[in-house]
Parts: structure tokens; sequence; C-alpha cells
């Protein structure tokens, strides 16, 4: 089935939904509703924008971005599966695996009961079939649904994550609540593993940590935009924070030298000891709810 805007657009026709010929001629899917506006690129199931009715931007944008065909969009919310970071097994793959850099299947939309309209779209990275929903409103809520098939041979591993980049005044005056007490990999520091802080995190460097065995719900306060991002998940066990800083943005010729005090990561995932084991027949979801709330 073509994914052309103009055929899509014939076929789903719930109200405040648009298709159109977006950033290099790639398909995007545009809401807009008296309660959110949102984007999303059919290639990666990548969501670009957020935007609760009275809010800012939510999530933040490279304008270095790549919009080409077979490379990922720097921002929004990139789909990391079936690996996370650079494949194991496999030095020349794509990091971060296959799932953002290919073209979903547009599936279906529907009206929400809270003024919103909920997305479906599908693919298939051998041998897990995937389903990612968006319930674009006034939160933000997606679901990676992984399954493999009865019919295949046996258990299989893999590794996900909802990589959500989000908008910030200036990550040197955000704090991030809610990991106090869990245990982190320092990718910072050799891969080291370090207890729990106790502490709120602070950014005064290149930061990039995978916290474990955490279910927890975290929260962003961002001083300078007067407002608080809160991040709940289920599904998943791990929690991944990221800043590029100075000279690893610099290195990036898809993020802009001077982008890094915008933007702050908190990834929705299941990486490493925590990676997802299925057996033929069985499923599994992870889902970011994502919610903003203004304060003095």
């Amino acid at each position: 089935m073509s994914q052309a805007p103009d055929l899509l657009a014939q076929q789903f026709t719930t109200p405040g939904l648009s298709f159109e010929a977006g950033v290099g001629g790639l398909t995007r899917v545009k809401v807009r509703t008296a309660d959110a506006s949102g984007e999303l690129y059919l290639q990666g199931a990548h969501v670009t924008a957020w935007q609760p009715s009275g809010h800012d931007p939510v999530l933040w944008l490279s304008r270095e971005s790549n919009y080409e065909k077979g490379k990922p969009i720097r921002g929004g919310v990139p789909i990391c599966f079936p690996w996370f970071g650079p494949s194991a097994s496999d030095p020349s793959a794509p990091a971060h695996g296959s799932a953002r850099i290919i073209e979903w299947e547009f599936v279906k939309a529907d009206a929400t009961a809270g003024g919103g309209i909920a997305i479906q779209l599908q693919t298939i990275i051998a041998p897990f079939h995937l389903r990612f929903g968006v319930e674009f409103g006034r939160e933000l809520k997606m679901t990676l649904e992984t399954s493999l098939p009865s019919e295949h041979s046996g258990p299989e591993k893999f590794e996900d994550a909802l990589h959500t980049y989000f908008a910030v005044g200036d990550v040197r005056h955000v704090l991030i609540h809610g990991l106090e007490d869990a245990d982190y990999i320092d990718k910072m520091d050799n891969a080291q593993i370090k207890p729990a802080s106790e502490l709120p995190i602070e950014f005064s460097a290149e930061t990039d940590r995978v916290y474990f065995d955490t279910l927890s719900t975290c929260l962003l306060a961002d001083k300078q935009r007067q407002r608080t991002i809160t991040v709940g998940k289920s599904g998943s066990k791990s929690t991944v924070i990221w800043n590029p800083w100075i000279n690893k943005s610099i290195r990036m010729p898809d993020f802009g030298d001077n982008e890094w005090p915008e933007m702050v990561c908190i990834e929705t995932a299941n990486v490493g000891k925590n990676a997802i084991e299925l057996l033929p027949g069985e499923s599994h979801s992870t889902t970011a709810l994502i919610s903003v709330d203004a304060v003095d």
C-alpha cells in the first residue's frame, strides 16, 4: 500500500489529522486539536513535535538534522530497536538499530475521549513484529509493542528505547528528579557502575548514563522555562540520561555546535541487563507518558 500523503489523506479522515510532504520530501503526519498539536514522520515512526495548548513546544529538534531517506532525524523521539548504541555482533550495522531509519506503515487514527488523536503504525524487523501507538493530547503517550510470532523457532532478545529529546531553557539550570535511588552505568567514566547518588541530576559536563532496574517516574524541573515535565513509564526498567555538551556537539554533523544547552534526553528504555527476552507467541509493551505543568 502506498504511503503517499494524498492517498493517506483519502483513507484516514479523522478531524484534526493531516498528511503532507515534510522536510526532505519525507511523509509527515500532523495533528492539531483544541488540546494539542503534534507531528510524526513515517520514517522511523518518529515523533518530531508535541505541544499542549497553552504551553511552549516540549520536544527538541536540531536545526542541523538530516531529513533524508535512511538517515535518522536528530531530536524528537527516535525509536531505538532492536539494539541500543552499536550492534554487539556487527560494527557496521546502524547505531541504535534499524527502526529509526525505515518507513513504517500507517495503520489507523482515532479521536480519543480526551480530545486528542491516537495514531498507530507498524513494521516488521525480523523476527519481531512491531506496533507503535502515539496519543497526541494534553499528554503524550507512546507505546512500542514488540511481539514474536508463535511459529518462531525459539526465544529472542532485544533492546528498545523511546529516545526522547526535551527542549529546555538551559541544561545548566535544570534538575531531574526520580533517579536518586538508582544505580547507573557512567559511560563518561569507562562504563563504570556507580551507586545511587541520592541527589537529583544536575549538568555541568557531557553526561551519558544508563540507570538500570528502575521503574521510576522522572520530573524535569526547568527553572528558565518555568515548567516541570513529567516522564512516566511502564514496561521499562532502564532510563537513559544524555546531554552531549560542547565537544561532542562539535563532532556530530547533524547537531548544531551551540545547541547543547537547549536539550536533554530522558529515555524510556530496556537496555543492557534489562534487555527483554520473548518466547514465541509473547509480546512486550514499553510505554512513556509525558505531561507538562507550568510552575512559578
